[in-house]
């Protein structure tokens, strides 16, 4: 299995591909950035070893506690943290469960401190507009946050290949002496 700074590494040496790929496929300039910088944060910030004390754990500095409920459920490497699409859906979840939190605390606040007179009511018709208008940019991110997830989870697998193969060659190697 790679280290963080290898995983990092190889975040950065796809990148030229994921532009190429994301040109190609969408012909959109901003579409390509919108993949891009998710790629990169599936990459660096919301990937799969998020189930461990890893540096992508670090990187959330003094938020990094709210991964600690995460890293109890999940066994590490399972299906749910490393899987292709369900691993990020997961962690996409995840995360939206506490941005939703923060949120309902920040309302409350609001409605209490200075009297906003916010409810849920007034607040979705937005969200709603915002997510049916942007569609195509919320995919982007999507996909984008699982190329990064996938380029972590794909390098783990040729990590853990190799180590095999080499373990295997030693102990026949060991056997013939």
């Amino acid at each position: 299995m790679p280290s963080g700074r290898t995983h990092d590494r190889i975040t950065l040496w796809c990148l030229p591909l994921i532009i190429a790929i994301a040109v190609l496929s969408t012909r959109s300039p901003a579409l390509t950035l919108i993949i891009c910088l998710s790629y990169l944060v599936g990459g660096f910030m919301l990937g799969p070893d998020l189930d461990i004390h890893s540096i992508q754990y670090r990187r959330w500095g003094p938020l990094r506690w709210i991964w600690l409920p995460y890293q109890k459920a999940l066994k590490h490497r399972s299906q749910l943290s490393h899987g292709p699409i369900i691993g990020t859906a997961v962690r996409v979840m995840y995360l939206s469960v506490w941005i939703a939190l923060f949120a309902i605390i920040t309302v409350e606040l609001l409605n209490l401190v200075w009297d906003a007179q916010l409810t849920w009511q007034s607040l979705r018709t937005p969200f709603k507009h915002l997510f049916h208008q942007y569609l195509a940019q919320w995919l982007a991110i999507l996909f984008g946050l699982e190329l990064g997830a996938l380029s972590h989870s794909a390098s783990d697998m040729v990590g853990s290949y190799w180590v095999r193969r080499k373990r295997s060659k030693n102990t026949r190697k060991n056997r013939r002496s």
